[in-house]
């Protein structure tokens, strides 16, 4: 199985110089891990902040919070390590969340899953996701490894207006 990601945490010293504040693998204080999950959810940072405080050091270790799929507000990073079918990978329910989400594919590849058609990702490829339905999947035979940037976001009243009501979506 794949190592989990290292952090490095920066920040200031007394005098204003940066400095490493850490360099390790985050806490992971949550469920969301292993065969019967068919994932490894690594979370690696997060704030409620909309606009992120930049302060010498960190007021507390930002994963220690209860998980969550998608931030209530603010902004979410974490690693998502999908296994393959063979060991315990499974389809994604499909799903919409109030969130702009950034996903980069970093090792592997999955499968984005849409109303309409499908998407094979690759390393390097980026996905912007805007609220759409969709499911993920990977239906290779290795890992898949990417890393998912979610912010909090608002739906304008227009499309709003031409989505399912009532208007389910994932936390």
């Amino acid at each position: 199985m794949k190592t989990a990601p290292r952090r490095i945490v920066t920040g200031h010293d007394t005098a204003g110089k940066s400095i490493v504040l850490s360099s390790s693998t985050p806490p992971q204080n949550h469920p969301m891990q292993g065969p019967a999950i068919g994932a490894d959810f690594h979370e690696m940072w997060s704030s409620t902040a909309v606009v992120p405080p930049l302060s010498a050091l960190p007021a507390q270790e930002p994963t220690e919070r209860e998980f969550t799929i998608m931030p209530v507000s603010g902004h979410l990073l974490r690693i998502l390590d999908v296994y393959p079918p063979q060991q315990g990978g499974q389809r994604t329910v499909m799903h919409r969340t109030r969130t702009l989400d950034y996903v980069v594919m970093i090792e592997g590849e999955l499968v984005l899953i849409l109303d309409d058609s499908e998407v094979v990702l690759h390393p390097g490829d980026v996905v912007v996701q805007r609220g759409t339905n969709h499911a993920w999947e990977n239906r290779s035979d290795r890992l898949a490894r990417a890393a998912f940037f979610h912010l909090d976001a608002q739906f304008d009243e227009a499309l709003l207006a031409t989505l399912p009501q009532p208007l389910e979506l994932m936390r």
